[in-house]
């Protein structure tokens, strides 16, 4: 009996040579992606969707920064031409590129309109890091919050990049080592009925 790598290389092969296991597998990756692009068309499943994505190892972090970066640069740019605050959050909100950042933000905004500070409604909204919302509220206090917004974008901006380049230089090695291990496997199962018939020979 051949070797039980070898049994599940060929029952592998086998299944993957017939039509309907094409189907299969396109028919299962189409059915996902319409899903996935029809549920994030609602306000719920975009809120659902990118509260996963935020909760995702590494990328989670990467895409937090840069939605933070898009909302202060993007907030302090439009306050430094003039624009209102409410209208420049408006504007924000639907730039960001994260809903649970966007529905913080129109939040935040409902609070400004009723006279509270920036700082203290993105504070209870609990996805932005303290250091942000502290910087944020220093800002409004003394009046230069236009500059503490572009110091902070600017401060994520560089944590992104550092990001990158790391994600960069980890990639390649794992994918490398993914590689091995599908080639190393499919050489041995392979090889291990030929040195199997060779040790029962010399038996």
């Amino acid at each position: 009996q051949l070797p039980a790598p070898t049994r599940i290389l060929i029952a592998t092969s086998d299944f993957l040579k017939k039509w309907y296991a094409l189907a299969v597998i396109g028919g299962t990756i189409a059915g996902i992606v319409t899903f996935v692009r029809v549920y994030g068309n609602t306000r719920s499943g975009r809120y659902n969707i990118d509260s996963l994505k935020l909760r995702m190892p590494v990328f989670g972090k990467l895409i937090s920064k840069v939605s933070i970066s898009r909302f202060t640069r993007t907030l302090s740019t439009l306050t430094r031409s003039g624009v209102a605050i409410l209208q420049a959050m408006e504007i924000v909100e639907r730039t960001v590129g994260n809903e649970m950042y966007a529905k913080a933000i129109r939040d935040s905004a409902d609070s400004v309109r009723n006279g509270e500070t920036l700082a203290d409604p993105l504070a209870r909204a609990e996805v932005f890091p303290a250091m942000v919302t502290r910087m944020i509220s220093v800002g409004e206090k003394t009046g230069a919050l236009e500059t503490m917004l572009m110091k902070i974008s600017d401060f994520y901006d560089s944590e992104v990049r550092t990001m990158v380049d790391s994600l960069t230089s980890l990639i390649e090695p794992i994918l490398i080592l993914m590689m091995g291990l599908v080639v190393g496997s499919i050489v041995i199962a392979r090889f291990m009925p030929i040195l199997q018939l060779s040790s029962l020979v010399g038996n």
